[in-house]
């Protein structure tokens, strides 16, 4: 019977390691948790078992280590597997942000096509990992019919919902420069609106946001899990945020706001004065733009079957019996370990 340790550092990760927990504990293996903030606790469920302290995760001895961030500590035991934090939303260099790689990890997952080709080729050049394309973990429950995940309205209501989402990151955040917009059509009554904002976003942006949800009868939206309002929603208006990736997985259309990459999947707008009218034109879901969601869903992540996870565990699996101990020595990486164990206060190499 394996065991396995989700390794979370940020809100995030809850929502991507929890589909992979499911189907681990459906295969009979056993699971834990491992924090890197304390303050994440109160996101925990009370079945969920929690290793306070490194000692524990020692004594726990787990086969697997399972990581949605970009490092991980090297010295807890077990096979370490990056699920990846988000879809690759093109906000920086290559070399810079999703395909950096980091010299902690044995096995990447990747989401699609998109993601494997470069990593393929990575794992080419670097040898101390492996690469399998699975799907990603998060959006299994965008494809379950189970009650959890359905989408519900809070009550009877013909109108369309609009989801408004947003990145933290102030170069390309929209939030503050199309407040004023969003604030105007969500007087007109005419959609029903959802906000959830990045969990990073400045704090006087997210607290603007959620007074107008109060004012205007719409629902803000703070949590970990935005799967349910993906379900909900009919458009997203958004920026460069990865969230568009998972929300067009759906076979609905988004709006952005001054995108860094804009595709033709996108209705990409650049004056605030077009919002309204990109909306209008998403809605109606015409033939071009849908035909250039599916081309795109097809590269980035082909997989409706909600069986992602179970596709990591598969990998995880023949990695064991096939490719444990045969990997390339992973770089030295004494900067990253050093800062590692000072925080954990492990000072054994």
């Amino acid at each position: 019977m394996k065991k396995y340790l989700l390794y979370v550092s940020n809100l995030y990760a809850f929502a991507i390691v929890r589909p992979l927990q499911a189907e681990i504990l459906k295969q009979k293996g056993i699971v834990a948790w491992f924090l890197a903030d304390k303050k994440f606790g109160s996101w925990l469920k009370k079945e969920e078992q929690l290793l306070e302290t490194v000692a524990a995760v020692m004594a726990f001895e787990p086969d697997v280590v399972f990581v949605a961030s970009n490092v991980v500590p090297d010295f807890f035991p077990g096979i370490k597997v990056q699920l990846f934090h988000g879809f690759n939303a093109q906000k920086r260099d290559a070399s810079q942000g999703h395909f950096n790689i980091r010299g902690f990890f044995d096995l990447y997952c990747t989401q699609g096509p998109s993601t494997t080709v470069p990593f393929k080729a990575l794992e080419k050049k670097y040898g101390h990992f492996k690469v399998v394309e699975t799907g990603w973990t998060k959006v299994d429950p965008l494809f379950d019919e189970g009650d959890e995940y359905l989408s519900s309205r809070l009550a009877p209501d013909p109108r369309p919902v609009v989801l408004f989402t947003s990145t933290f990151t102030p170069a390309l955040s929209a939030a503050h420069r199309v407040y004023d917009t969003i604030a105007a059509m969500m007087h007109q009554k005419k959609w029903r609106w959802i906000i959830t904002l990045h969990p990073k976003m400045d704090r006087a942006v997210t607290l603007k946001f959620k007074q107008l949800c109060h004012a205007c009868q719409s629902q803000f939206y703070g949590g970990d899990n935005v799967i349910p309002l993906l379900k909900q929603a009919d458009v997203m208006l958004s920026d460069t945020s990865s969230i568009i990736s998972e929300f067009i997985l759906q076979k609905k259309p988004v709006v952005t706001f001054c995108n860094r990459m804009p595709g033709d999947h996108l209705i990409n707008v650049t004056f605030d004065e077009d919002i309204e009218q990109a909306i209008e034109h998403a809605l109606t879901r015409p033939a071009s733009l849908m035909s250039a969601i599916d081309r795109y869903i097809a590269d980035l992540h082909p997989y409706d079957d909600g069986r992602s996870s179970a596709r990591v565990l598969a990998a995880v699996d023949d990695f064991l019996k096939n490719e444990k101990g045969k990997l390339r020595r992973k770089p030295l990486n004494l900067v990253r370990r050093i800062k590692m164990r000072l925080k954990y206060r492990y000072y054994r190499y």
